[in-house]
């Protein structure tokens, strides 16, 4: 009774499956509407750039969106344990709304992305937070119930954003703006759903902010990201700029290091590189985004370049792959909540996703769609399976002090591998597919006007080449796509070799809602009730360090004070009131046992 009276932490109030179910709704709505962002825009990129020009910026519009929610990420974990989760959440929310608005209405390539990384600041936040709030009211035994439909939201918004973009986009009476707008109306609602369920309890706690640690740590990865990002496209890989990057990303990382293990309140504690749990997860989240986004960025570009397919039916596509997601990512999480076993599925999960990348390296032009519709639910299962799956082994392996530094850092790595793989896998593409186009057009003995480079245009217009060209155009991208796809399996079975070695920790929670225990008999409570009062008079009493001083001290906050002026706190506020409270409750109000016996 006394270890729950001092110790129990005010965000462990149980949350009806109702109360969860409605809390979630709301994030979910966040969380979709906010990755529905990041691709919507995707289709509409090509009409963008023709009303604002700047096709020397076209990839930026994206880029800067990713770039922001990357480095944001493990700051809005941080920022919530001081203010608090739901003013964070609701943060996030605004910001994401207001850049909606200011991306609509931009009239120029620069206020478009300087609106977009903007857009990516709440994301980033969004995305955090959710997984964050997620791990508050639902214990690790019970979140695996839960976790299935988060992780669904993601493949939901990969199918989404191209279909309703390719919508907005052909439709007269819309137009591209509409592409930023269209997502306000949903945010809102979701900031209303919020505020009315998600009652978290307000917790004091230290109001420092480690403001050289997010500098470094952003610099950090924003070096990292410009160099990903603009490498082999705006210089070359060898050249001055790439060295420069290099150099202020390893710079500001180890001023990073230094800050974090010198800051008092730190954005990534270091102790959190000590959890063997964290590191791993990490790790694994760090391969999973790469091979995960690597992948989904350029399959849309084997179904429309090579198959002819239009944006709407590449779309169509990926349907089952969110399928296989939606549906391994539940039943996981509900095998896991019954059994309370856990790492197979991220074990499993990572090898189908190395599986289902190497059944996709062998597509070729010829390939059915059933046949692509089958390979990409196989990777659908195995990201079903290993992404949430990540998050709760993470949460469940983390102090409850560190649940919103571990949740957003597994959240960071899984972000920046996304970066990374879209930024190598790219590179991949584009040389293997300017190799492969030279080396076949000598083959056939074609010569081009200007050189041995084909001019590519949109899919449409790639399909309106001579059939010759055409033929190897194709040829040419399924080959560079068959690299893509075959570079990421290693990738996903490095993945796999980090989950091998996780510690199946228990999930902390009970797997069904314990037995109401036996009431304590008046003689109990009364017993109770004078042990806590002779504690509370030994602790007053104490003029030197002893066991009994230190056990009580732990009961209180560490920022409280010397460990004495902690233990007499306790004693003051929980030990002598729970001892009233016993007494009271097992003797008549009127007796005089409390107020003379029992307080001087």
């Amino acid at each position: 009774m006394v270890a729950q009276a001092g110790t129990a932490s005010p965000t462990q109030r149980a949350y009806t499956h109702r109360e969860i179910l409605e809390v979630m709704s709301g994030l979910m709505l966040a969380m979709l509407t906010s990755m529905i962002s990041t691709s919507v825009v995707g289709t509409a990129l090509p009409t963008i750039v023709g009303e604002l020009g700047g096709q020397d910026q076209y990839s930026w519009v994206a880029s800067a969106t990713m770039l922001t929610m990357t480095v944001s990420t493990p700051l809005w974990g941080k920022l919530s344990d001081l203010f608090g989760r739901k003013l964070l959440f609701q943060s996030a929310l605004g910001l994401f709304v207001a850049s909606s608005v200011v991306a609509g209405l931009s009239q120029d390539m620069g206020q478009l992305i300087a609106a977009r990384a903007v857009q990516g600041l709440g994301v980033g936040g969004l995305s955090a937070l959710s997984q964050v709030i997620l791990g508050d009211i639902v214990s690790p035994r019970e979140r695996g119930r839960y976790s299935g439909y988060m992780g669904a939201v993601f493949g939901i918004s990969t199918v989404a954003g191209p279909l309703l973009g390719g919508f907005i986009v052909d439709a007269d009476w819309l137009g591209w703006r509409w592409c930023f707008y269209v997502v306000v109306p949903f945010a809102l609602v979701s900031f209303l759903v919020v505020q009315k369920v998600l009652r978290l309890p307000h917790v004091k706690r230290s109001t420092s902010i480690d403001i050289w640690g997010a500098t470094t740590i952003t610099a950090s990865a924003s070096a990292l990201m410009l160099l990903l990002t603009l490498g082999g496209n705006q210089f070359e890989w060898n050249s001055v700029w790439t060295y420069f990057l290099a150099a202020i990303c390893l710079l500001m990382l180890a001023l990073a290091v230094l800050s974090e293990r010198t800051a008092g309140n730190p954005i990534l504690p270091p102790r959190l590189f000590r959890n063997r749990t964290f590191v791993l997860t990490s790790m694994a989240s760090l391969f999973v985004g790469m091979a995960m986004f690597g992948a989904m960025i350029y399959l849309p570009q084997y179904l429309q370049i090579v198959k002819g397919l239009s944006p709407t039916n590449s779309g169509l596509m990926t349907l089952p792959m969110v399928a296989a997601l939606f549906v391994s990512g539940v039943i996981s999480g509900k095998i896991v909540t019954q059994t309370g076993r856990w790492k197979i599925f991220p074990v499993a999960g990572l090898f189908i996703v190395a599986v289902g990348l190497f059944m996709l390296s062998r597509l070729h032009v010829d390939s059915s769609e059933w046949l692509i519709g089958f390979d990409v639910a196989v990777l659908g299962v195995g990201l079903g399976l290993s992404m949430q799956m990540l998050i709760l082994a993470a949460q469940n392996g983390a102090e409850q002090r560190d649940m919103a530094s571990t949740t957003s850092g597994v959240s960071f790595f899984r972000s920046l591998g996304g970066a990374v793989g879209v930024a190598a896998f790219g590179a991949i593409l584009t040389n293997r597919l300017k190799d492969e186009m030279a080396e076949m057009l000598k083959a056939a003995g074609i010569s081009l006007p200007g050189g041995s480079d084909v001019q590519l245009g949109s899919p449409s217009a790639i399909q309106q080449l001579p059939g010759p060209i055409k033929n190897i155009v194709l040829e040419s991208f399924t080959r560079g796509l068959e690299t893509v796809f075959l570079v990421g399996v290693p990738i996903a079975l490095l993945g796999f070799v980090a989950t091998i070695f996780l510690k199946e920790l228990p999930l902390r929670g009970p797997a069904t809602v314990p037995a109401a225990p036996e009431p304590l008999s008046k003689d109990d409570l009364v017993l109770a009730g004078l042990l806590l009062e002779l504690v509370a008079q030994r602790v007053e009493r104490a003029d030197g360090p002893s066991a009994l001083l230190t056990a009580v001290a732990k009961m209180a906050p560490p920022e409280g004070g010397t460990e004495l002026e902690r233990a007499r706190a306790v004693a003051r506020t929980v030990l002598r009131p729970t001892s009233r409270a016993l007494i009271t409750q097992a003797t008549p109000p009127q007796k005089d046992l409390v107020s003379g016996g029992i307080s001087q």
